[in-house]
């Protein structure tokens, strides 16, 4: 294992600097949100910032909408 970390050290360090301001955003968004379900999804489940690139432009936005639909109602 730590063959894997030395040999590869830019990869990681590299997926880290991707990973970690997308995480940063969605849980932010999550939290503002309200979403305890999908803020404890995004903090434990970890996709390459798969997930929280989808909360951030689909699920975030859905949310959003319809609870600005209520409020005008």
């Amino acid at each position: 294992m730590e063959q894997i970390l030395t040999d590869n050290q830019l990869i990681i360090t590299l997926i880290i600097l991707w990973t970690l301001p997308w995480k940063g955003v969605s849980l932010w968004k999550a939290a503002q949100l309200k979403d305890k379900w999908w803020f404890i999804a995004l903090l434990v489940i970890n996709t390459l910032a798969v997930l929280e690139i989808l909360y951030i432009f689909v699920f975030s936005k859905r949310k959003k909408r319809l609870q600005d639909s209520f409020q005008r109602s």
